[in-house]
């Protein structure tokens, strides 16, 4: 009992150390100046630090913001963090938040106060701003077989005794790898792995046969280097997905971590890794998962959905696991960019000044939504995009439209990974336009 005790204020004061080390750091980014660097932002503003310009609690439309500029709805923000740390806990999750989505530290640190067991990532250049922030837990959905990253990785670990990674292995001369690099930086801490099962021919990375798996997981065994922690995967990627579908390859990752477990794979472990979860398909994650039996050890379910964060009016909204479990709640879109018209060629045409340098087009147009003239806002009736060039939004109205040169039009946005990436820092507004925090990026 006294080990444990120790242990537990040992695993507080490391928790209390990261909490302080992402403060601070985050206190940094707040001193930042504000410069050419950063479109959207009133040109006076040049010269404070970010944290003087939040101060002055601006309004966007009518304090000097131009034309295009991104912002995240405040309110919307927080009712989806708040939603999926509920969802989480009602459903006995651990959740680590996919990182990649915003690469926002400061959304981060918001995700890790609403409970996140740490954040989930996608390559090393992810990681590197993680741990610059000082995020503790990080797990990186992938393969990592870059030895310089190894060696970063391998020094991390053995700098920061709490410092928790774990990442993907789908392959024999992958874990090859893995193991020359760390033998290679010196390694004196294992890194930890899990097998990625593949959702099916077809899919992306993993590992596509569980008989595979079994020779991957001795690869592991024989590599002092590594230590293999579990098991993961993305049912984002199950072929043809059908709620049938996903679930039972889900159950297939779940068999495999309780035939990994028989054959004493994870002896010695404190707690054993089962991870999935992207933003589509989270409530079938929830109700396999919830089937998962008892073993050796206690096991972690991780949760690893990243768009929620934001949501958007378009993809998501469509996928969203909240559409067929309704009395869970929903999620709220908080993107909104807005462009001012700058020509009116025709009655049936416009453009707007924003395109494919602002607006996420990856997946779906932006959509028109509001039209803001003289302080009012008012539906964008008969107002439709119809495509995008590099600096401009064409636009298409109907007789019933409203819209004059001059005219802010606001725009809903698909696919948030997309949308966060071409701006370095997003106004973060309140409902009557107050601007209270910016949020930066690093992509």
């Amino acid at each position: 009992m006294a080990a444990d005790n120790a242990a537990d204020r040992s695993a507080g004061r490391s928790a209390d150390r990261s909490a302080g080390r992402l403060a601070r750091e985050l206190d940094r980014l707040a001193e930042e100046r504000v410069d050419h660097r950063f479109k959207g932002l009133p040109p006076e503003a040049e010269g404070l630090t970010v944290g003087e310009l939040a101060a002055l609690r601006k309004n966007l439309f009518t304090d000097g913001f131009t034309t295009p500029v991104l912002a995240l709805s405040a309110e919307r923000l927080e009712h989806n963090l708040a939603l999926m740390e509920t969802y989480s806990e009602r459903h006995g999750l651990a959740f680590a938040p996919h990182g990649k989505t915003s690469m926002a530290p400061q959304l981060f640190a918001r995700q890790l106060e609403r409970g996140a067991w740490g954040i989930t990532l996608a390559v090393p250049h992810q990681v590197r701003v993680a741990r610059a922030f000082g995020i503790e837990r990080i797990f990186l959905a992938n393969e990592l077989v870059d030895a310089a990253a190894l060696r970063w990785i391998a020094g991390e670990l053995d700098a920061d005794p709490a410092f928790r990674f774990i990442c993907y292995v789908d392959s024999v001369p992958g874990v090859a790898l893995m193991d020359a690099a760390l033998r290679e930086a010196g390694a004196t801490r294992p890194v930890d792995v899990v097998v990625e099962l593949g959702a099916g021919d077809g899919a992306r990375t993993g590992v596509r046969t569980e008989a595979e798996c079994v020779e991957i997981a001795n690869a592991v065994a024989a590599a002092d280097t590594l230590r293999l922690v579990g098991v993961a995967g993305y049912e984002g990627e199950v072929p043809d997905a059908t709620p049938e579908r996903v679930e039972a390859w889900l159950r297939r990752l779940v068999s495999l971590a309780v035939e990994f477990d028989k054959a004493n794979r994870f002896a010695d472990l404190d707690e054993i890794v089962v991870s999935a979860g992207g933003s589509a398909w989270f409530d079938a994650v929830a109700d396999v998962f919830a089937e998962i039996p008892a073993l050796s050890a206690p096991v972690l379910k991780l949760l690893r959905s990243g768009a929620y964060v934001s949501h958007d009016d378009g993809h998501y909204r469509h996928l969203t696991p909240f559409n067929r479990v309704p009395d869970e709640g929903a999620l709220h879109p908080a993107f909104r960019l807005w462009a001012q018209v700058v020509s009116r060629p025709t009655p049936e045409q416009a453009f707007v000044n924003a395109g494919k340098r602002d607006a996420a087009y990856d997946i779906d147009l932006p959509e028109a939504q509001v039209v803001h003239r003289g302080g009012v806002d008012r539906p964008a009736t008969g107002v439709t995009v119809t495509g995008l060039s590099d600096q401009h939004g064409w636009v298409r109205t109907t007789p019933e439209a409203d819209l004059a040169v001059g005219d802010w039009v606001g725009m809903g946005l698909s696919h948030p990974c997309t949308s966060f990436d071409k701006w370095q820092l997003i106004p973060l507004v309140e409902a009557d336009g107050t601007v209270t925090d910016y949020v930066r990026t690093y992509f």
